[in-house]
């Protein structure tokens, strides 16, 4: 921390609360102004200010892997375009995965905040686009390297009035995607989100002064740090590890590992991936930006109150590093679609290792796994593409249940309501939506539940295209904690049932009904020390069956 003029406390608290609120309303303003399900219902995108060297300051409530290293995606920006180049009405964008990117569906808008012509920070937004071109509607799972998932865009520096609003770059985007009306709507909505960040910096400087603004934005840096580094000082010297795995590449049965090591030394603290398995042919692989952001999340969540504001100055304390070539830091042009299933290992894998050290702040896996789900079909007016990313159960902690059907900590999506989808598509319907009983870990406190949903396919030729994972290997327990349900898909044709894999794809026939049901998470404690009262209610609200409440009563469990 760099030692600063003294700000007067009261302008200091407003300034920079008003900021955090600042960046909130730019991720309402982004969810209620997108056209697609994804953001519009799912909520698949974030925002934040940047102070004027690109470090997150404020964000909002959103996902937390888009955003923890957005700093990570603007300076390659910054560094072919300086600030004293910046005019009014420029923009950056980037999506590129291998210029510090995460994959090429999350595209990057970052707008300029002049006060008096000078570059006092940035308004950022990021979206998962629907579809963003590529080898298959929305999503292909069988891409051999990044440049069959969709289109690449590098580092650029682009003028609303010269290359938006009908320009070149708006055209080069409508003429690529499958789902203009959706993915430009989305688009524009980054930008309307970025507009009223922005906005309301500006209104700030106005009232107090661009330097103090700007004084305020180093003065909540350094207040996250101080927390961040409290947090850490709490926790025993030494080195920790921990393990978990992929379950395969979509082309064979080997599990792949993700190895963390965590050295904690005073206030800070280190995490090596060395260990991982290296890079594979799918698109499993997450660029080094995304395993930095999974890594200090992790961290960020375990070890800090919510109150702490997510921002570049809490990473201050923490180095991530990752072998070249490696599934958490491939080689160009290794595909990275999927990143989140190895980088939701990483994180329990962290977690696993923090729970040697502070076993009462962590919580047990869940089915900590991303489930992009793709339903697309070609009619006589072009594509309709559905793409929703689904969670399951979270894992539960020292002495709270994990939450039932939820995105997971990575991720944050929320479910899109069926009425949502009946509106928006017509070539297939949603025939059963429900919790699956028993899919949770046992244990003194209970892992969530997972559910379960089908679609009826109502025309022909509908493609269907998925990744996920915990299909084969389950969310595991801590300290005697047992592991939740796997998931799985299938597809129903008559009397036939076609398993697929946790990546794959087919194409569908009028009638088939696809079912996918996502997992649980891991138990906490031993299943033998769960209260009584907290069985009765679970078997009372059908998380559970009657044998496995049997099974839970300490008495019946110890007989």
């Amino acid at each position: 921390m760099t030692e600063r003029k003294p700000l007067d406390p009261v302008d200091y608290a407003i300034i920079s609360q008003s900021l955090i609120a600042a960046a909130r309303e730019m991720g309402a303003k982004l969810i209620r102004s997108a056209y697609s399900t994804v953001l519009r219902e799912a909520r698949d995108g974030s925002a934040a200010l940047l102070d004027a060297q690109g470090n997150t300051i404020a964000q909002a409530e959103l996902i937390p892997m888009q955003l923890g290293t957005i700093g990570h995606v603007f300076q390659p920006c910054t560094r072919l375009y300086p600030n004293e180049t910046l005019e009014e009405g420029d923009f950056f964008v980037i999506n590129d995965p291998y210029s510090g990117g995460q994959h090429l569906q999350d595209v990057f808008f970052f707008h300029p905040i002049l006060v008096d012509g000078k570059v006092i920070g940035f308004s950022a937004s990021v979206a998962h686009h629907l579809d963003i071109s590529g080898g298959d509607p929305g999503l292909n799972i069988g891409a051999p390297d990044v440049y069959a998932e969709g289109l690449i865009i590098p580092p650029l520096k682009l003028n609303m009035k010269r290359d938006w609003h009908g320009g070149a770059f708006e055209r080069l985007l409508r003429a690529n995607v499958r789902v203009p009306h959706q993915t430009m709507g989305d688009f524009d909505a980054q930008i309307a989100a970025n507009a009223i960040g922005a906005q309301r910096v500006t209104e700030l400087a106005e009232r107090y002064g661009a330097e103090k603004i700007t004084a305020v934005m180093a003065a909540l840096l350094d207040y996250s740090e101080a927390r961040m580094r409290a947090a850490l000082r709490e926790i025993p010297d030494g080195v920790y590890t921990g393990e978990d795995a992929v379950d395969d590449d979509g082309l064979s049965d080997t599990p792949l590992p993700v190895r963390a090591t965590l050295t904690i030394k005073g206030d800070s603290a280190e995490i090596d991936f060395t260990g991982t398995a290296q890079q594979v042919r799918r698109n499993l692989n997450a660029p080094f930006a995304a395993t930095v952001s999974a890594a200090l999340s992790c961290l960020k969540a375990a070890l800090t109150s919510p109150d702490i504001p997510f921002n570049a100055g809490a990473f201050r304390p923490i180095k991530v590093t990752a072998p070249l070539g490696t599934m958490l830091n491939p080689r160009h042009p290794a595909p990275v679609r999927a990143r989140m299933e190895v980088c939701s290992r990483a994180w329990n894998a962290i977690m696993k290792a923090l729970s040697q050290a502070v076993p009462d702040k962590v919580i047990a896996c869940g089915f900590d796994t991303t489930t992009s789900f793709v339903l697309s079909h070609l009619g006589e007016n072009g594509w309709s593409v559905y793409l929703e990313i689904f969670g399951g159960g979270f894992g539960a902690g020292l002495d709270k249940d994990g939450c039932d059907a939820v995105d997971n900590p990575l991720s944050n999506c929320s479910n899109t309501p069926v009425e949502a989808l009946d509106q928006d598509f017509s070539f297939f319907r949603v025939v059963e939506y429900a919790m699956r009983t028993d899919s949770c870990g046992h244990g003194r406190s209970r892992g969530g539940l997972g559910f379960v949903r089908s679609f009826e396919a109502l025309k022909d030729d509908v493609r269907i295209s998925l990744y996920s994972d915990r299909f084969r290997r389950s969310a595991e327990g801590l300290f005697g904690g047992l592991p939740g349900a796997t998931g799985y898909c299938e597809v129903r044709r008559g009397s036939e049932v076609i398993k697929l894999r946790s990546k794959d794809a087919m194409d569908l026939k009028r009638g088939d009904v696809v079912t996918l049901a996502v997992g649980g998470g891991g138990g906490y404690g031993s299943p033998k020390e769960r209260s009584p009262e907290s069985v009765a209610a679970d078997l009372e609200d059908g998380i559970i069956s009657d044998a496995v409440a049997r099974s839970w009563h300490r008495q019946d469990a110890s007989a």
